[in-house]
């Protein structure tokens, strides 16, 4: 750690694109300062209270790590000063129970599904306006407040076959993540990408066996668990050439598995061999070059740039691609792109009130656009964004790339996107 704490020259070159220095201005929510934290509790200053909440405060957004002209590789120092925290800090028992709840819910499919029903009742009830004029919920847990106002709308979740064929001549054969809150809550992506993956010539295959791929773990510092499920995704996966991912922070992990299992001989050299088959669906479909015939959808969007995507990934043009080879779509940019929205995995969960300030900053560029639909590639951000324009009260439908091109592909009209 110590020598990737010494590339850092304190230009300055990170402050604009970080979200937390755009909002408060404090050197200690920069990376730079944050950097300067490291280093002296490297020296031997301990983890305490003042000092651990300006790293909770980082959304581990990396947009600094894309604006860094020295290559800081802020994204490794995080990871590891937040291990770092989570074995040395002791936090207290509120905060531990939050982050236990969340951790014992979001990483495991199954219990989000059991979730659905209960939520689907509570929607339907009426409650949700009378709990959140009452603010009982903000009373007793931020957190709960935050969650309860970003539950998506319950859908039905039709389970997928563990094989798509592939349309006209197999081009090549993938593998499908699933994700956890994809799946459980955004059913139709899922549909949508294996639609899209037919489509243009490829046999899918969804194992239904894969569990969380470890991202929100791996990000928040809890590195036994992010191994854990790293080494169930890599045993899952081994047989198949190429791994397709819909979500931007699940891509960005296992693109990670390489480093993150480094140490361990047993998984070094699989993990390395699934980081490197590992493709946002965006990046494979560019690779694969199109076959399928585009319909037109007459539409505005303005496509948002997730952060594991654009800065972790550096997947940025394709998705740009994708959409402008419809016929008849108009593709507009966001105003400062580089600038989190606020979801960055759970931090609009443990962070709300800075959170939702970058919700609030990314919904009024949003809507500067004067777009018709708004298109993410992550479903944190789906959230995030869509709450954030409610609240401002310019709301937008939400569509994933894939369920965008699923249209055009299949001649769907454009309210099917419209009408959400």
């Amino acid at each position: 750690m110590p020598a990737l704490l010494d590339d850092c020259v304190h230009c300055g070159f990170c402050l604009p694109t970080c979200p937390t220095y755009v909002l408060w201005g404090e050197e200690m929510d920069s990376p730079r300062g944050r950097i300067h934290l490291m280093a002296q509790h490297q020296e031997g200053a301990p983890l305490d209270d003042a000092m651990v909440q300006h790293f909770d405060a980082c959304l581990g957004c990396m947009a600094c790590v894309t604006s860094c002209p020295s290559g800081v590789r802020y994204d490794r120092l995080i990871e590891i000063t937040r291990a770092e925290v989570e074995a040395e800090h002791p936090r207290s028992l509120p905060e531990r129970a939050v982050r236990e709840a969340i951790f014992r819910l979001f990483p495991y499919p199954g219990r989000l599904r059991a979730l659905r029903g209960p939520l689907r009742a509570y929607q339907r009830s009426g409650l949700p306006a009378l709990v959140r004029r009452s603010g009982v919920l903000e009373r007793l847990s931020p957190t709960l407040a935050a969650m309860e106002r970003l539950a998506p709308p319950t859908r039905k979740a039709p389970r997928l076959p563990e094989r798509v064929a592939a349309r006209g001549g197999r081009r090549a054969t993938v593998g499908m993540l699933t994700g956890c809150v994809q799946r459980e809550f955004f059913p139709g992506v899922n549909a949508a990408t294996a639609r899209v993956l037919a489509l243009e010539g490829c046999d899918v295959l969804i194992p239904r066996r894969q569990g969380c791929c470890g991202a929100l773990s791996l990000h928040s510092g809890r590195a036994a668990e992010a191994r854990a499920f790293a080494r169930r995704t890599v045993e899952t996966f081994e047989g198949v050439d190429v791994i397709v991912v819909n979500s931007a922070g699940c891509g960005s992990a296992m693109k990670e598995y390489e480093t993150l299992l480094a140490d361990d001989p047993a998984w070094a050299a699989r993990a390395r061999t699934l980081s490197a088959k590992t493709r946002d669906l965006a990046e494979y479909l560019a690779e694969l070059g199109p076959r399928a015939e585009r319909h037109p959808l007459p539409v505005t969007v303005a496509y948002h740039d997730a952060c594991h995507l654009a800065h972790a990934q550096g997947v940025r043009s394709q998705p740009r691609a994708l959409l402008a080879g419809i016929p008849g779509m108009d593709v507009r940019e966001i105003a400062d792109p580089e600038i989190c929205c606020g979801s960055a995995g759970t931090y609009n969960l443990l962070q709300p009130e800075a959170a939702a300030d970058l919700g609030d900053r990314k919904a009024a560029t949003v809507a500067a656009t004067g777009a018709d639909l708004l298109v993410a590639a992550n479903p944190g951000c789906s959230l995030q964004i869509a709450q954030a324009l409610e609240r401002r009260g310019t709301p937008l439908p939400v569509a994933h790339t894939a369920e965008v091109l699923d249209a055009s592909l299949r001649g769907r009209p454009a309210s099917s996107l419209l009408t959400r």
